[in-house]
């Protein structure tokens, strides 16, 4: 068999099947259409006097919702009678007058809760403090103060957001520094500090304690977590580094 004959075969095996596929659906189409003319039948007797038989096709037609006249379609929902909500007058109680007499009054300062956050790697405090501060100095926490001439302000007092150096010591070999957060008293701050616990944690909110005799902030105590109160030890701090200050008291 040629190329040519075996093609037109397979287009009139392909012809057929459409037309046989055609006439099942048509098929199927006429049953329902003579099942739903079934049901209906019965309705169209008993109302014969003022609804023909011969509606019967107009019937199913709005049955199944195409037809033109869909006010009494069966499949639509109907209406639910709800009674309306009786409206009653209510007064608007007048606001407050302001007590204009009165001074004003600033809310009271409450200090944030220490906490303790674990990151996903270890953190060291220089790391940590630059990247709170944007100070660039390098280096040992020891050797922040002396870096930091002629590149920052250096004060003795506490600023929010400067960093406060802790000097070298037996105990701190590499010095420390920590971020101030809040000035909470002349006598009190809280920083945000790193591997203050030698775990590579980030202290939140640790409160820190000046008990220098002056009160001039040479000399600290910091909060313990564990125990909840502040730390027996005394710390010596060199100062604190702010950014964007131009006064130093400490050069």
């Amino acid at each position: 068999m040629s190329d040519n004959a075996a093609g037109g075969k397979h287009r009139h095996v392909r012809e057929t099947q459409s037309r046989v596929h055609l006439l099942s659906k048509f098929h199927r189409l006429i049953l329902n259409l003579a099942a739903a003319a079934a049901i209906l039948a019965p309705m169209s007797a008993q109302a014969a006097s003022d609804h023909p038989v011969s509606d019967i096709t107009r019937d199913v037609i709005n049955f199944f919702g195409f037809g033109g006249d869909q006010t009494n379609n069966p499949t639509d929902p109907q209406p639910i009678d709800r009674p309306a909500p009786e409206l009653t007058p209510r007064e608007i109680a007048p606001a407050p007058m302001a007590d204009l007499a009165a001074p004003p009054r600033l809310p009271d300062a409450v200090a944030a809760a220490p906490s303790v956050e674990t990151p996903l790697h270890r953190l060291f405090c220089v790391e940590y403090a630059r990247m709170r501060s944007g100070l660039e100095v390098f280096g040992d926490a020891r050797h922040w103060w002396d870096r930091a001439k002629n590149l920052y302000a250096r004060v003795s007092h506490p600023v929010e957001e400067a960093v406060m150096v802790f000097s070298g010591s037996k105990r701190l070999k590499r010095g420390h520094v920590a971020v101030v957060t809040e000035i909470v008293s002349p006598r009190q701050i809280l920083v945000d500090q790193a591997n203050w616990q030698n775990r590579g944690e980030i202290d939140h909110a640790t409160p820190v304690l000046d008990v220098s005799a002056a009160n001039d902030w040479s000399q600290v105590r910091v909060w313990d977590m564990r125990s909840g109160t502040f730390g027996s030890h005394v710390y010596a701090i060199s100062g604190f580094i702010a950014k964007g200050l131009t006064t130093a008291s400490r050069d």
